[in-house]
């Protein structure tokens, strides 16, 4: 079976260029000049899945697996530390965000993503704190199916949301909620 692996990223933290690393047993940073490994955070998860693109949030950096759920880490120049983590690596019980493939969207202090049975969440990005979570994007049904996704891409104040149904739905993710403007079957 193959691993799926997240690209490298290089982020700008507190002024310094880093290459960020994440694959199946830890998050890394290296000074993309040298080489030298910055700082390096322990993030073993299960089938090699740690896939989403990792995503800078200020000083933060958020990631989400599949059957580990999330993380959020401070970074500094040298050093990461881990700011909020979820507290149960379950597939199905899931506290914030277990997402196998979407890379999530971060904006105003929070997050935007699917979790592992199709779940479209709102968490706080400072705590992890879910705020809402809605089906309607994902399944037809509104009932959960594993794997179920949609990718978010952020136009203006809206979302474009495909899911692996065919639908294209236009859509504004707020803290208020999921609603929804249109969809169209492709």
């Amino acid at each position: 079976k193959e691993p799926g692996y997240c690209p490298p990223m290089i982020y700008d933290f507190h002024g310094r260029r880093q290459l960020i690393i994440w694959h199946p047993e830890s998050i890394n940073a290296l000074d993309p000049e040298t080489g030298k490994v910055l700082w390096s955070e322990p993030f073993a998860v299960n089938q090699a899945l740690s896939i989403p693109t990792p995503r800078k949030f200020g000083d933060h950096l958020f990631l989400t697996s599949f059957y580990n759920g999330a993380r959020m880490l401070r970074v500094g120049p040298e050093k990461a530390s881990v700011v909020w983590q979820s507290r149960k690596a379950s597939e199905r019980d899931t506290d914030t965000l277990h997402s196998i493939m979407p890379t999530p969207f971060l904006e105003n202090g929070y997050i935007y993503g699917v979790c592992s049975y199709g779940q479209l969440r709102c968490l706080k990005a400072d705590t992890g704190e879910r705020i809402w979570s809605s089906l309607e994007a994902t399944t037809p049904d509104g009932k959960e199916a594993r794997w179920a996704n949609a990718f978010l891409i952020k136009n203006g104040n809206r979302f474009f949301l495909s899911n692996e149904k065919g639908d294209l739905i236009i859509a504004s993710l707020t803290p208020d909620g999921y609603k929804e403007t249109s969809r169209a079957h492709l």
